[in-house]
């Protein structure tokens, strides 16, 4: 990856306007992640459907293409040819931006996170703090999805969302605290490179905090209370369909790569594995799917929770244990 000097001298040397050459590595680089994060939709979607299948002791998809691997694509195809309906008394403005705030929301924290030496759209000294601000944008996507509607139904399920990932923001933030007091830095590649071994073991603790604050922030089972069909029907996005309610899917896959990308960063080494440098993005993705597998595992494994029960772990439990972490690692640092 070319530093900023040496861009700057290319722009001077060909008379292209250095913000015209930002903007077009910036385009490239935007529409690869994109590209890589269809693939990881697609990908990820066969990936469950199969797991949850094995789990459950049934075969999953096995008709449409080799062991059903273009299942997804006939998918793709019944969204797009179903009728794009918009509620009557809906609100015209917030029901069509939601999908796609929830969609971006998702796709900007995939832009600082390292998948290999140097291997990284941008850099940002505080990239920890960027990837966990990101989600507030996904909480007022979700809330223009439930009053937008102008259905109850929604509207719950737009309440349900802000609360609980406003809630589990908390404690997932003050989880990785610990991290950054070990690596003295928020920036991502940093922490990777300080990681000579591994913080799940340095920080269990955080650990655990981390990975069910996660869970909850992208409404992952046990913790899908803002859709719950049994209550809600399908909460937020009850009154979506076609595309628009693709983009919801899409944004749940997209918050699940990147969730389970941050993991591998923050405790398992990042691309950091035997043999040369090269072989850095291989390690990371046998991590990532290792973590995308243990997430699956938890959501085909665990009933869903109350509301109730899900406010109390992340305030009466998991804050606490949160706070309990900073003061075990500020102890033994300063021991």
């Amino acid at each position: 990856m070319l530093t900023s000097v040496e861009l700057v001298e290319f722009a001077a040397k060909n008379g292209i306007p250095i913000w015209a050459l930002d903007a077009s590595i910036a385009l490239v680089l935007a529409l690869a992640v994109f590209s890589l994060c269809g693939l990881g939709v697609i990908v990820l979607v066969y990936m469950e459907r199969k797991v949850s299948a094995d789990i459950q002791l049934r075969l999953g998809p096995t008709h449409v293409g080799p062991r059903g691997s273009l299942q997804l694509i006939a998918d793709m195809i019944k969204l797009l040819s179903k009728e794009d309906v918009f509620p009557k008394h809906a609100d015209r403005w917030l029901f069509r931006l939601a999908p796609a705030l929830v969609f971006i929301a998702a796709f900007v924290g995939l832009m600082v996170i390292p998948i290999g030496p140097r291997l990284v759209v941008q850099d940002l000294s505080v990239g920890l703090l960027y990837v966990l601000a990101i989600p507030s944008i996904a909480v007022a996507g979700l809330i223009m999805a439930g009053f937008g509607s102008y259905n109850k139904y929604a509207m719950m399920g737009g309440l349900r969302a802000a609360a609980q990932m406003v809630s589990y923001e908390v404690p997932r933030a003050l989880s990785v605290i610990g991290i950054v007091m070990l690596a003295g830095s928020a920036k991502l590649s940093t922490i990777v490179d300080a990681q000579g071994f591994w913080y799940i073991f340095l920080q269990p603790i955080g650990f655990m905090v981390f990975l069910v604050s996660t869970l909850a922030e992208i409404n992952r089972v046990p913790f899908d209370m803002p859709e719950a069909e049994s209550e809600l029907v399908h909460g937020y996005s009850t009154e979506y369909s076609g595309m628009r309610y693709a983009f919801f899917l899409f944004g749940e896959y997209i918050a699940l790569i990147s969730a389970a990308a941050l993991t591998v960063v923050l405790f398992l080494g990042g691309w950091h594995g035997p043999g040369p440098e090269l072989l850095g993005p291989i390690w990371f993705a046998i991590k990532f799917f290792g973590v995308v597998f243990v997430i699956m595992w938890v959501r085909w494994t665990l009933p869903r929770f109350r509301i109730d029960q899900v406010m109390d772990l992340g305030w009466k439990v998991l804050l606490p244990l949160a706070l309990l972490n900073i003061l075990i690692t500020g102890i033994v640092m300063s021991i």
